[in-house]
């Protein structure tokens, strides 16, 4: 077979590889889970090397399920959990820490102390960003403040800084290319994402040295080749974006005022704004959605740092559901009495709150309630936790007020969910046939670049909708049901901030 394109989709639980025909049919599908660490309360680490190797073995997997050869692909496309960072030396390769991800709260002191000295302002007027540990740049200090000789080493230029695709490109070709795309950079709290640079004040703030970063590409464009030896010929890398921007490419959301919501170990929302940057007043994030020849798309991003993470705590850490699967029917015959609200900020609260010392909570608990209620309180707050996003998104840009939702990720397989949310935004829900949009993104980027597959109104109108969930929820019920969940976040974030 020819014309393929190789996804490898590298995520916070799992690396995957994808690989795709020319009509955009997965032909086969490889994943391998990705240990997480976590020495001390708040902590998330990953070992780079874990990741390396997983996404190489998916790859090689992906090819033999698929019965491809390497000749036969026309070039690799990489989409990655963004923010979590790796230091690397350039001499050796090897990292001089395990990664720190990006749900690691470690540096939530720093970020505070900043805000305390007035900094965030000048950082969100440029990155579009807010001072939060979610970022890379503090995570970058930490290891270079903490790690024996590394700040002297990163400032002699023998040390080099990726979030997860820079890593991933400089090991597929052997350090020949240290670069990143405009997506990944926009979240680093180091790029101006105005002009497009790298900014010396934030450098400064940071403490960073310049010497480690890396070089910032469009989102589809040259990355140079993989190592022959890898998979039996070189494969030409020729797209990269982080999971989000990814899956809203995936979606074709390539006009303003369309919105994706994807929904993993977190969901993340976001909505096109077209060529002009727009700042938010509701504490959402401002990024950029893709870079074509030079020229940059912006969007609006809403971050919940919990979705899916809740049903695997349901899973793991309370032992009442075997698997994710069983959320859905068990919310269908949970008992409509038991008004139980989780509020799952184990990591902290996201958008559009940003309050990192919040952990989580359940409320309305009675002695009936079982396992059921608590697993549909686990989905009802994805749903809530997408209302707070898109409503702060209405109030940023009004135009979005009537916009359908376009969701992908493994929680999308639930009718439940979905219709759920359809009740709780008030909105239409779409889930496309195709529900690895993210992975389809990054083929797209690749394809395109390498001539495999069309433009994106082209592109667009190979996309097939699954299903549509329209609202069928009373408005005077939604309306409770939100309040009753407000009040829930205020009583945690109360708890976090006592007197």
């Amino acid at each position: 077979m020819t014309g393929l394109v190789l996804a490898l989709d590298q995520g916070t639980t799992s690396s995957r590889a994808l690989l795709f025909d020319p009509s955009l049919a997965i032909v086969a599908i490889a994943q391998q889970e990705l240990p997480q660490h976590f020495p001390n309360e708040g902590w998330v680490e990953h070992d780079p090397e874990d990741i390396w190797r997983t996404t190489v073995a998916t790859a090689r997997e992906a090819l033999d399920r698929g019965r491809a050869e390497a000749r036969g692909v026309a070039a690799i496309g990489i989409t990655n959990q963004r923010e979590t960072t790796v230091i690397w030396d350039r001499r050796t390769g090897k990292p001089i820490h395990r990664a720190i991800v990006w749900q690691d709260r470690r540096t939530s002191k720093v970020c505070a102390n900043l805000k305390a000295d007035g900094a965030e302002a000048m950082v969100t007027e440029r990155t579009g960003l807010v001072l939060d540990p979610y970022f890379s740049a503090t995570k970058i200090g930490w290891l270079l403040d903490n790690i024996e000789g590394a700040r002297a080493a990163a400032e002699a230029g023998h040390l080099a800084f990726g979030t997860i695709d820079t890593f991933l490109v400089w090991r597929l070709t052997a350090g020949r290319v240290h670069a990143t795309d405009a997506t990944n950079a926009s979240r680093t709290l180091l790029y101006d994402i105005r002009r497009g640079a790298w900014d010396e004040d934030l450098l400064k703030l940071f403490r960073v040295p310049r010497a480690i970063l890396p070089e910032v590409r469009d989102t589809a464009g040259d990355f140079g080749s993989s190592e022959t030896a890898l998979f039996g010929s070189a494969i030409s890398i020729r797209g990269v974006a982080g999971d989000q921007q990814a899956a809203t490419i995936g979606q074709a959301c390539f006009r303003p005022g369309m919105i994706k919501s994807t929904y993993g170990t977190g969901c993340f929302a976001l909505l096109n704004t077209g060529e002009t940057p727009v700042a938010s007043s509701s504490r959402l994030l401002t990024t950029i959605a893709y870079q074509f020849g030079g020229k940059r798309t912006y969007a609006l991003e809403g971050a919940i740092f919990v979705a899916g993470a809740a049903v695997q705590w349901l899973r793991d850490g309370l032992g009442v559901i075997g698997s994710a699967r069983e959320t859905g029917e068990m919310a269908g015959r949970s008992d409509p009495a038991q008004e139980v609200v989780m509020v799952p900020a184990f990591v902290g609260l996201g958008a559009p709150y940003w309050v990192p010392e919040a952990r989580g909570a359940l409320f309305g608990l009675t002695r009936a309630t079982g396992p059921d209620e608590i697993a549909r309180a686990a989905l009802e707050a994805v749903a809530y936790q997408t209302r707070d996003l898109v409503d702060a998104m209405r109030t940023d840009w009004p135009a979005v007020s009537e916009t359908v939702i376009r969701v992908d990720g493994g929680m999308v397989a639930s009718d439940w969910l979905l219709q759920f949310l359809a009740d709780t935004l008030a909105s239409p829900v779409d889930r496309p046939t195709i529900l690895e949009t993210t992975a389809l993104g990054a083929a797209w980027l690749a394809g395109h670049q390498a001539g495999v597959w069309p433009d994106q109104d082209g592109f667009s109108r190979l996309l097939q909708l699954d299903r549509r969930f329209t609202p069928a929820m009373a408005g005077a019920e939604r309306e409770r049901r939100y309040r009753d969940w407000q009040r829930a976040v205020e009583a945690v974030i109360g708890y976090a901030r006592p007197g």
